[in-house]
């Protein structure tokens, strides 16, 4: 069928299918359509589709599951956006931003009114990044306005924001139009992003938000100012642990920035006229390098790891764009920003360090792996001669096979840059054969994955070199390049590579040998690792002998042939090797290889079967074996070939096949098999690297030319063997002969003519089956009338057939009733087992098997991704890879057999398998169900024909069902993981048979709860049917606009001459089916519901099946359908049902059906300006505005006078009686003041929304009833009854939004002293249930309609009344409330700092950490965002001047501060210090609270403070140590990884610098574990900033002279970390300034009397100063060499010299000099043979000596 017409017939049938509103059957088969042709349509015709689909897509009421396969749909039908520019479609954002939100933030899906399934969001999402690019240009200031009333950054809308500007934004609008584009929007959200401190989870999606604005607008726009931001951020974002003591603020793990964004956002900054964020990412990678190091391993590793190979690969996808790629609507990259050469060179080399430590990385080679394949792409010359140092000494050493293995996997990567070698890297070819030649003695028995790389090693690069002598050319031609005549010599070698390569091959296969102990056992398989060494084995050696030129294949076929020839193998492993490589032989070169094999084989089977005797022997020879299994393994190749030998292969089998040794025959069957499929099916013939091989003489062809060379995809001149009209007869001789007497055989013995034994009987089958599989795609399809009446529709699916089968009708024969089997022996499962195989494949089989074809796709993409041109693109693959592409894609159109009319003839054989499915053995049934799950995908509607076939076995009043079929009918309804599940289709007809089937199977004789299994059945049924049930649609209509695209489509291309236009009647017929299909779904709704409640009541149901029946009936709440009533009286019973299962079912249920009931209020429009009565502003802005101040709480204007509230009341009476009824309520409130879990319950929001509905729907109607049952509760400590009270009374506040004044007053008249009772009862259990119900009361409520409950709060938090216990957690409750309100109640923040202010000097820990707390969210409120006006709340500024002020006794005493405080409140002022100590440890909460939660960090306020933390904070790590130390200590740590602002840097330094100067050592000693992580954390914003490097230099090395040997110590520590993430350079002038220290004269030593030399050094006087700065000078020195621990840097072999001189000073110099030389033999230890290099003999010699400790003896 020419795919023209196959088009036409399509579109036209899809138009028809669009405007007669049947919509299923359409998504099929389009996505198949593109899957096996491409886009093979016009554009006018991709344009209506386009629109066609968005318009069914958003349709408002359209059912999940179309909705998503719609999407699917259009997704791959905008996936190639170069394909339509914008001026083709334009399509609407506001449709799917209504579906988003309807679907994703749906306000019924939590109370169970909606069943989404999991996978709608990722679609959705992907849809939207789809129709993107075609958004109109106003939709962007449209979307500002939608959505910017949201971000309000203390609220969780904020995320939503942010989520849809990401989602939604358009980024590909052209140049000219960027005013109406990110313009808008680019200066407020960076501004955003450049504000804030702390990691808030949105901060993220703005990241992804801009990564993709840079990439798309590369040039556009001048991202300088903002580079230092970003990467300092990037940096801070993978979480590295730096420091001497490490705390990490949880939030930063968690709200990380997604690499591959951070990636994508570099990648496209990079380039352009400043080398801005070349400079940058160098600094990056100089900072992070030695993390890389094989020896350090951390959770960062992943994301580090994640880092180098995205970037290689980001920047090859960029340079591909600009210079390869054929230009498209999409803007262009203007040529001021291209990357040129001299970029790609610098960030070559800025990464390649990295990557080549990672090589030998903990998590595996992979990413270097990948990383090295993109850079070799780009500089082969500066990434592939470090590759090859590293692997040349690894092919050398036997001791590390790691080393091997992951130098191999990269070499492997590099493989294709590296032979074609090209203008970068030309000497690259002259690599190859060393490399091969060493890599052979990888082909290792005993290390199984040193074989698999090796294996692949070889492969690749035969692959990629045609193995040709090319030798004699040196002679021939003088006009070679020296390369070239290199390459030539070298080339002598390939025949003697390809000998060697056998012979390890052959040692390989003579030691996995079978030993004879699993002979006797009979292991069919071999086993796995067995497996995969023949797959490499067999695919290398075949691709070898592919790329061979005649002269080496000639060599190679002898030697295999004599190998196999002169060896008997056994058969399961050591034979299948060797076939496998005669196999490959002979596929290369058919015609010579056949000659010598089939004539030695055939020979020798005639010979060993003369005798008749043999025939019937249970074991065979050997040698008998052996000799089948070479044979009908060679028999796989073209099968013109094999028409020669066709007399003499048709001996062979007549003599073989009925063999009684079930060995020798299945054997047999399988050349019968492999001979059938030979002759019949199209397959390439080659695959060699060039087209038309290598057989040219020397002279006119010069295969090096051809090194590494693509394939051409245009001319891939592909060798197919297309089965001629001989082999089509010869494979009919052969069925005629075998297949046709063994039907009739069959026959007979069905029929009960024919006496056969079992084994017989298996026989027969198994060359039934074989024939069957060989020839399966020249059979016709099935006979058969079609099974009608399944489903209605006004189109014709007829299959568009995509083959031609011959038509042989006496080969169906196949089908007879294999129901003698079912009937005589049910218990020969091997016969049954074949019998299944035979019924699958005739259903299936059209030449190649579904998992066959997968497995092989898988492995295609794997080998593509390895071996891929990135850079190049154009599918610049190897020819063998394109050939292989072109087979898979064939067999993709003989697979597709989706969809197919099911006729009578499947019918009876998908029964036949249900019969099988039910048989009674268990590996039978199994067997059959998969066959039986496979065959239901593959029909059209037959599962509503199997349906009532599958429940009668589980239908109650049978009698002879056994539990067998009982379970087999149940593994046939719950399906495979991946397949149809029978009892759970989108269909109400089935539903409506399946599910009451399944609640009432528990009255089957056949059930029984004792056993185990079924139980579990039961609970996976129920389990699968909750987790895969969408709601189903119950009206359905198609809006008038899809009906107007359609009728275009149908005229648009084709207007075939059978075709007229649809006239209006058959569309009304349309439409008046539609309603009759509405009113039918509501019928099978309400009958459904109705069936279940019968079920449910019948006598004696075990319970396990009425909770099943309860889950089914609480699916069905619908939001579109109110429940019938008789559901809605069984719900609310159930709300006291004995089962606590059953309870929390009708909980939700109730809520939900309340939901249902909820009457609309009405929405009055209001103008904010009218209101407060202020003039409209020109330009918007965030914050307090004179506009919003009337939403302020405000004491002097609460509403406390009546006002009412219009509300109709209409009491919906069922549940009004239920909950009028005093017995029903105390029943329900005993129950819900149970226990369910000690100690793991929580507030139960399902229970909230049940009592929410209640208030909310019925007004106050049930206070009186509940009243008594509240104030008991309240009373009562317990924790259960407590967490009951706290549901009740949040519903109540909640429900109550809508009530008139009074019933309002009334209810706060009675609320209020049940609350104070229940806050002055409150324990450690129920503190967190109060806290969430009033922070749930108070969630989006206006503060001035709760006035009551805030003045409550507020009475006096802290009254010492009960304890402190009490009060912190009256602090936790009021806290909830007001961290709801966020910015509405300036007010109450005032009122409340005001009253704890003289409070903070609180003696409890508990209450001091929860107002630590409280303050957090005080001062929440105050955050300085651009574009925004101050707020109204307290700040923080005026809060901390008042601090300071009490502390200042403390600030101005020298003495160490303890915390000799008493715990209690004394009578009796006592002293200003005291009250400062105490003071301080609340101040130390609030710091170490905020430093996770607020925006932005209060930094100048917070600085003050820090001299007083630096002398507190202890300087070892003992946790014995108090609070305030402790507190102080974490405090510090926080506020270092604070992000800083560049214009707070000099701030912090000016502190630093002032407490360096302080007489304690202990601060001086904590400034310089602050500056370690400080700086690490900013590191780009202190490297931008010239002055603060300096001044961070000087404060370094002055404190490397303190006079405290700690300080000193952690100075040079504090350097060498410097050092090390390149922060301070290694200069000449450091270097000669600690070598002027170091020079510093000592003091003589005095000699006494016998000679002992004592060191006395006179107290006082000059020479401690220094001594000590002659340590500042050793300290300095270490410092550097400690600052590189993996490499060798050029000045660091006189470095270690100057320090040598030191040894044998006195300490504490002696002891530096030590551990550093100690330290630098430990890290330079793994790659000494390296290091060794950079020093000359001499100093060779001096470092042994000091390395070496000198021996014990001397």
């Amino acid at each position: 069928v020419t795919t023209g017409t196959a088009v036409g017939q399509t579109a036209s049938k899809l138009g028809r299918l669009q405007q007669l509103f049947g919509l299923t059957g359409s998504c099929q088969m389009w996505t198949l359509y593109i899957r096996l042709y491409g886009r093979k349509f016009s554009r006018e015709d991709h344009v209506l589709f386009i629109k066609l689909l968005y318009e069914l897509v958003t349709i408002p009421k359209l059912e999940i599951s179309m909705m998503q396969g719609f999407a699917r749909l259009l997704i791959n039908l905008l996936k190639k956006k170069e394909l339509l520019s914008r001026d083709d479609l334009e399509l609407p954002w506001r449709p799917l931003y209504e579906m988003l939100e309807r679907i994703l933030y749906s306000k019924t899906e939590h109370l169970g009114l909606n069943w989404f399934p999991n996978s709608v969001e990722s679609v959705l999402k992907t849809l939207v990044k789809s129709c993107r690019p075609y958004f109109p240009e106003d939709a962007t200031a449209e979307m500002l306005d939608e959505w910017r009333p949201l971000m309000c950054p203390f609220d969780v809308t904020m995320q939503k924001a942010i989520t849809y500007f990401e989602l939604f934004l358009p980024t590909t609008l052209p140049p000219e139009l960027h005013q109406k584009g990110f313009k808008l929007w680019f200066d407020e959200f960076i501004g955003l992003l450049v504000s804030v401190q702390n990691l808030p989870q949105w901060e993220g999606h703005l990241v992804n938000l801009f990564a993709r604005l840079a990439t798309d607008n590369i040039g556009y726009i001048d991202w300088d100012p903002y580079v230092p931001k970003i990467f300092t951020r990037i940096l801070r974002s993978l979480n590295l642990p730096v420091g001497s003591n490490q705390v990490v603020v949880p939030r930063f793990l968690t709200n990380a920035y997604d690499v591959g964004h951070a990636v994508m956002w570099i990648t496209a900054m990079m380039g352009g006229p400043s080398k801005l964020v070349q400079k940058h990412l160098s600094g990056l990678f100089n900072s992070i390098a030695s993390f890389y190091h094989p020896s350090n391993n951390g959770r960062w590793l992943n994301k580090l790891m994640k880092l180098l190979q995205r970037l290689p690969s980001g920047v090859v996808r960029r340079l591909h764009r600009e210079r390869y790629k054929k230009m498209t609507w999409l803007t262009p990259v203007p040529e001021s920003h291209k990357l040129t050469d001299q970029d790609v060179t610098d960030f070559v080399e800025c990464i390649i360090q990295p990557v080549l430590l990672a090589m030998f990385s903990k998590t595996g080679s992979l990413e270097a792996a990948q990383a090295l394949q993109n850079l070799a792409l780009m500089r082969p010359e500066l990434v592939i001669p470090p590759v090859l140092e590293k692997t040349y000494p690894a092919l050398e050493t036997l001791t590390e096979p790691h080393q091997l293995t992951a130098t191999l996997s990269c070499v492997i990567g590099v493989a294709r840059s590296l032979v074609s070698g090209g203008k970068w890297f030309p000497e690259g070819p002259t690599h190859m054969l060393p490399l091969l030649m060493r890599a052979l003695p990888g082909v290792d028995p005993n290390d199984f994955s040193k074989c698999m790389i090796t294996f692949q090693f070889i492969a690749t690069f035969s692959t990629l070199v045609p193995l040709v002598d090319c030798s004699s050319v040196l002679q021939e031609r003088d006009d070679l390049s020296e390369v070239e005549r290199e390459l030539c010599s070298a080339t002598a070698e390939f025949e003697d590579f390809v000998l060697q390569f056998m012979d390890r091959c052959f040692g390989l296969i003579e030691s996995s040998t079978l030993e004879q102990t699993r002979e006797e056992t009979e292991t069919e398989k071999m086993t796995h690792l067995e497996s995969l060494v023949e797959l490499g084995l067999s695919s290398t050696f075949s691709t070898i002998l592919t790329q061979c030129s005649k002269d080496i294949f000639k060599v190679a076929l002898e030697k295999v042939f004599n190998f196999a020839v002169s060896n008997i193998f056994e058969t399961r492993v050591a034979g299948r090797m060797v076939a496998d490589m005669c196999r490959a032989a002979v596929k290369c070169r058919p015609e010579e290889s056949l000659k010598l094999f089939v004539p030695h084989c055939c020979n020798v089977i005639s010979h060993l079967t003369v005798n008749d005797d043999v025939l019937h022997d249970e074991e065979l020879d050997k040698e008998l074996l052996w000799n089948l299994q070479l044979l009908s393994e060679i028999t796989r190749v073209d099968g013109k070939k094999l028409l020669p030998y066709r007399e003499q292969l048709g001996k062979i089998l007549q003599r073989t096949l009925h063999l009684t040794c079930k060995q020798g025959y299945i054997l047999s069957c399988n050349l019968l098999h492999h001979l059938l499929r030979s002759a019949t099916l199209i397959y390439p013939t080659e695959y060699c690297s060039v087209p038309g091989g290598f057989d040219k003489p020397l002279s006119e062809y010069f295969p090096i030319k051809d090194w590494g060379k693509p394939g051409d995809l245009w001319n891939l001149d592909i060798q197919w063997h297309v089965p001629s009209s001989e082999e089509i007869n010869f494979a009919f001789y052969l069925l005629d002969t075998f297949l046709q007497p063994e039907l009739t055989r069959l026959e007979h013995y069905a029929i009960g003519e024919l006496e056969m034994s079992r084994d017989d009987v298996q026989q027969c089958l198994a060359i039934v089956h074989n024939c069957l599989i060989g020839s399966g795609n020249v059979l016709p399809p099935l006979k058969g009338e079609r099974v009608a009446h399944l489903v209605p529709s006004l189109v014709s699916l007829e299959e568009t057939k995509l083959y031609t089968g011959v038509e042989y009708g006496k080969y169906i024969l196949i089908l007879f009733r294999h129901c003698y089997i079912l009937d005589n022996s049910e218990d020969d499962t091997k016969s049954l087992f074949l019998i299944i195989k035979i019924i699958s494949d005739v259903l299936q089989f059209q030449g190649s098997h579904k998992h066959e074809f997968d497995s092989r796709w898988k492995s295609f993409n794997l080998v593509k991704k390895s071996m891929e041109n990135r850079l190049q693109g154009k599918k610049q693959h190897i020819r063998a890879l394109l050939i292989d592409r072109v087979m898979l894609q064939h067999e993709l159109r003989t697979l597709t057999m989706e969809g197919c009319e099911y006729k009578t003839s499947h019918q009876e054989m998908i029964r036949d398998l249900l019969c099988l499915s039910t048989s009674s053995y268990g590996q039978v049934r199994s067997k059959a169900q998969q066959a039986f799950f496979t065959a239901l995908g593959t029909y059209n509607f037959c599962c509503r024909d199997i349906i009532p076939l599958v429940l009668e076995f589980l239908r109650p009043d049978r009698q002879d069902v056994t539990q067998k079929q009982f379970k087999g009918a149940l593994y046939c309804l719950l399906g495979n993981h991946s397949g149809v599940c029978l009892a759970n289709l989108h269909d109400w007809d089935c539903i409506a048979q399946t599910w009451p089937a399944i609640v009432s199977s528990g009255l089957s004789k056949a059930m029984s709860l004792e056993k185990p299994s079924i139980v579990r059945l039961f609970d996976d049924l129920a389990e699968k049917i909750h987790r895969q049930y969408e709601t189903i649609g119950l009206d359905f209509a198609v809006p008038e606009k899809c009906v107007e695209i359609a009728v275009l489509l149908q005229k648009s291309e084709h207007p075939s001459s059978d075709f007229t236009g649809l006239c209006s009647e058959e569309i009304q017929l349309g439409i008046q089916r539609q309603r009759e299909k509405n009113a039918e779904a509501l019928r099978n709704y309400e009958n459904l519901v109705n069936m279940l409640l019968d079920c449910v009541e019948q006598r004696n149901l075990p319970w396990k099946f009425e909770h099943i029946s309860i889950g089914f009936l609480s699916l069905l709440l619908r939001d579109d359908r109110i429940l019938p009533a008789r559901a809605i009286k069984f719900f609310v019973q159930c709300l006291n049902h004995d089962a606590i299962v059953v309870r929390k079912v009708a909980i939700s249920a109730v809520a939900g059906i309340l939901k249902q009931l909820k009457r609309t209020h009405k929405k009055v429009l209001i103008c904010p300006y009218e209101i407060s009565g202020t003039p409209k502003p020109s330009s918007t802005q965030a914050g307090d505005r004179p506009d919003n101040q009337w939403l302020h709480y405000d004491s002097q204007s609460l509403p406390k006078t009546k006002e009412a509230w219009e509300s109709c009341c209409f009491a919906e009476q069922i549940i009004f009686d239920h909950f009028s009824d005093p017995k029903f309520v105390e029943q329900l409130i005993k129950f819900l003041s149970l226990e369910d879990r000690k100690g793991k319950d929580k507030f139960n929001p399902r229970r909230f929304c049940l009592f929410k509905g209640l208030f909310r729907n019925f007004d106050d109607a049930f206070l009186p009833v509940l009243q008594p049952h509240l104030e008991q509760l309240v009373a009562d400590s317990h924790e259960s009854t407590q967490r009951c009270v706290a549901e009740i009374i949040a519903g109540l506040i909640r429900g109550s939004k809508h009530w008139t004044f009074e019933k309002v007053e009334k209810l706060w008249k009675l609320l209020c002293p049940l609350l104070r009772t229940a806050l002055s009862n409150i324990t450690v259990e129920t503190y967190n249930d109060w806290g969430t119900c009033i922070a749930t009361s108070c969630e989006s409520r206006d503060p001035r309609k709760l006035h009551w409950l805030f003045e409550l709060l507020l009475e006096s938090p802290l009254s010492g009344e009960g304890g402190s216990f009490v009060d912190a957690c009256r602090l936790y409750v009021l806290q909830g409330g007001l961290a709801q309100q966020e910015w509405r109640v300036p007010e109450l923040l005032h009122r409340l700092l005001k009253y704890l202010e003289p409070k903070l000097t609180q003696v409890y820990k508990n209450v001091r950490e929860r107002i630590g707390s409280v303050l957090t969210y005080i001062f929440m409120i105050d955050v300085s965002l651009p574009n925004t006006a101050a707020t109204k709340s307290p700040r923080v500024h005026e809060f901390t001047t008042r601090i300071l002020e009490n502390l200042k006794p403390l600030m101005e005493a020298d003495e160490e501060i303890q915390n000799h405080v008493m715990e209690e409140n004394g009578v009796g002022e006592q002293d200003e210090r005291t009250q400062g100590i105490k003071l301080l440890k609340t101040i130390l909460k609030w710091l170490m609270a905020s430093a996770g939660r607020s925006f932005s960090t209060a930094v100048t306020e917070q600085l003050e403070l820090l001299p007083l933390f630096f002398k507190i904070a202890p300087v070892e790590n003992d946790n014995s140590y108090d609070e305030l130390k402790r507190d102080a200590k974490m405090c510090l740590s926080l506020m270092s990884q604070g992000l800083l602002y560049p214009q707070q840097v000099p701030l912090v330094l000016q502190v630093l610098k002032q407490t360096a100067r302080s007489n304690s050592w202990h601060a001086r000693y904590t400034i310089l574990t602050y500056l370690q992580t400080m700086v690490f954390y900013n590191l780009f914003i202190f490297l931008n900033n010239e002055e603060a490097v300096n001044d961070i230099r000087w404060l370094v090395i002055k404190l490397l002279e303190d006079e405290q040997l700690e300080v000193r110590e952690m100075a040079a520590t504090t350097l060498s970390g410097l050092l090390q993430c390149n922060f301070l350079m290694m200069d000449g002038p450091m270097q000669t300034h600690f070598e002027q220290l170091c020079k510093m004269r000592l003091p003589k030593k005095r000699k006494r009397d016998l000679g002992s030399v004592v060191d006395t050094i006179p107290s006082g006087g000059p020479s401690i100063a220094d001594l000590v700065k002659r340590h500042a000078g050793v300290l300095g020195l270490s410092a550097c060499i400690l600052s590189s621990p993996y490499d060798v840097p050029t000045w660091m072999p006189q470095l270690l010299m100057d320090l040598s001189a030191h040894l044998n000073d006195p300490q504490p110099i002696e002891m530096t000099v030590k551990k550093t030389l100690s330290n630098f033999r430990r890290t330079h230890h793994d790659n000494w043979q390296e290091h060794k290099q950079q020093f000359t003999d001499d100093q060779l010699l001096v470092l042994t000596d000091l390395l070496v400790s000198p021996c014990y003896y001397a």
